[in-house]
This record gives C-alpha cells, structure tokens and sequence, in this order.
C-alpha cells in the first residue's frame, strides 16, 4: 500500500488545527513539535502533508484506512497524490475514488468527472457556527458546509480522504480543517461544536461503535446543540431486498447495517437528546437531486422518483416507515 511513496518534509501544522483539536485520549492541548503534535502526557501524532494522525493506536479500527494511515505516519511516507494541489480540474484521487465515496449511482462517471459533485446540506443557514463532520472523506459534505455558512472541521479515518479533502478546499478557495480521527474518540474538548453531521458513515459500523460513538458526539457537542446524521433503514425497499439477497445474516466488515426507525430514536434520544427521524431518500442511500448533471439517465430517474417521493413523505410522513435513507436530528440536552 505504502510502495512508492515519498517521505513527507517539514510539515506545516494550521495554526487553527492547535485551536481545535485535542489529545483524543486524554483531551489535553496539543503542541506542534518535529513534525508531530505532542500532548503533556507524551501521547505523540505524527503530522502528514499537514493533516494530523489522530488515532489511537490500541483502538480497533473501524476500517482497514485507519491501520493504512497509521502505518503512514510511523513510516513518515505521503500517500501517491501527497498533499499538494494538482491544478487539474477535479483532483485524481476523488476521480478514482468517487464511487467508494458516493455510492454506487456514480460508478458510470468513475474517472469521468470534470467538475466536484457537492450536494445541499439540509441545514439551515449559520453564521460561522461550528460543524463536525464525522466521516468527510474528500470533503463534499464540508464545502457544502462552508458555503451554507458554517465553519467545517471535518474528520475520517483514511489518511488518502483527509489529503483529498486538504487539496480540494484549497483547490476551491474553501476554508475548512482536517484531522485523520476515529468518531469513537474524537479528538476535542467537552462542548466544542453547534452542529454535527454525518452521511453514509455511521450506516457502516457494529451498532455497538455506534452508541460508542453517539456518546462522544454528545460530549462534544455544546449544550443545545445538534446532529444530524444519515442512517440505513431495515423496511426500506432497497434496504430490504440487500438484506434479502445476504440472506439476512449478520453483517461483517465495512457492510451496511439497518436500523429500525423506532431504534433509531430510542438510542439517539438516550446517548444525545431528543430526536427526530426524517426522509432523506429511497432507492438509494445517497440520492442528490444536486448530482443528477453527473449521472446517467437511469440513475437520474431514480434520484427523481426519490425526490418526489420525498417531498411527498413530507405531507405523509408515514412513507418514512419505507424510505431507504433516513436523516436522525437529535438536539444535547
């Protein structure tokens, strides 16, 4: 995975990344030294390209990027698309990766792209409130973030995403931070965020990591503030028939798992604050009516009939029983 690549030299740390982020073990303050921060109990991460490696090592990943990225950071090595901004159009590693990142509607136009798909994030307008997006891979979600006014901090466990994310606001004039960080030990203080966000993320967890992770996200939360999160519905039609085809058999590695919307409140509602459940889509677990211009016609057609549908659960919200993709708001109390 590493063969290839170069060793990183003189690391520059973002000032705003000393202000932010903290020790994800002990939430001290960290100090930039020798291209890695360093808290006072001398847990030591290594600084790549400029992003730090915020993961607890005896921590067991959720997902292969996450050991990738550590061994990154022990190596001193930069991945093959490294740090810096290519002046191409659309940055390579989105274009190879577009589909691991997007879902599979965006298979057709993998290594195809000449323009970045970012969706409307359905929040309402902020002024400079503070937003966590747990999972950010290359960042779509933290531009739309930015342009809706908020100040995006985005974290994920693969060092390659987080890189991408780097070289894309920078590409796009946007002003965001980055960390490669674990949801279940966020590197920040009690109270830190008003808003956190997260799509098509949570959905690949044990619910066990998840309630870990809930929990963390209400620590750092400040009192009053939100989330909203994107989740897998077990009734959906296309949620459904996935299960059907596995045979319903428990769900191993990165694979979906399906919540029931009335499980969803309950554990939300006791790891965070109330919560509410919304339609975010069917058919689909990533329909963005903003991505139809790079899609296909079949697959225009479905994020079309997934939009009307949509619109229409908003008059009947019992259609949220069905829907594939549901958004779980929840408010710290």
């Amino acid at each position: 995975m590493l063969a290839g690549h170069r060793t990183e030299a003189a690391p520059q740390v973002d000032q705003r990344i000393l202000e932010l982020f903290v020790c994800p073990r002990d939430k001290s303050q960290l100090e930039s030294t020798d291209g890695s921060l360093v808290c006072a109990n001398g847990h030591e991460y290594p600084v790549l390209g400029g992003v730090p490696i915020l993961l607890v090592s005896d921590s067991t990943p959720t997902h292969i990027e996450a050991t990738w990225a550590l061994e990154a950071g022990r190596l001193r090595q930069l991945p093959r698309f490294g740090a810096t901004p290519t002046g191409l159009t659309v940055d390579p590693w989105v274009n190879e990766a577009i589909a691991a990142t997007n879902g599979m509607l965006y298979l057709p136009v993998q290594g195809k792209l000449t323009d970045y798909p970012i969706p409307a994030i359905r929040l309402p307008r902020a002024n400079g409130q503070l937003l966590l997006e747990i999972g950010c891979s290359w960042g779509r979600w933290c531009i739309a973030a930015a342009r809706a006014g908020y100040r995006p901090v985005g974290i994920d466990p693969s060092l390659n995403g987080v890189l991408a994310a780097r070289r894309v606001t920078q590409q796009l004039g946007i002003h965001a931070c980055f960390a490669v960080a674990d949801g279940r030990n966020l590197p920040f203080r009690e109270g830190t965020f008003d808003q956190v966000f997260s799509y098509s993320v949570l959905q690949h967890l044990s619910k066990a990591d998840v309630r870990e992770l809930l929990a963390d996200v209400s620590r750092a939360l400040r009192p009053g503030g939100r989330s909203l999160i994107q989740m897998a519905n077990m009734f959906g039609v296309r949620c459904f028939y996935h299960q059907a085809r596995r045979g319903f058999r428990a769900t191993r590695g990165f694979e979906v798992r399906y919540w029931s919307p009335q499980e969803l409140k309950e554990t939300f509602s006791r790891l965070i604050g109330p919560t509410q459940i919304s339609i975010d889509g069917f058919f689909s677990l990533d329909p963005q009516l903003t991505d139809v211009r790079f899609l296909p016609a079949r697959y225009k057609a479905i994020v079309y009939a997934s939009e009307a549908l949509r619109r229409v659960g908003m008059v009947l919200p019992f259609l949220r029983v069905v829907a594939d993709s549901l958004y779980v708001e929840s408010v710290r109390q």
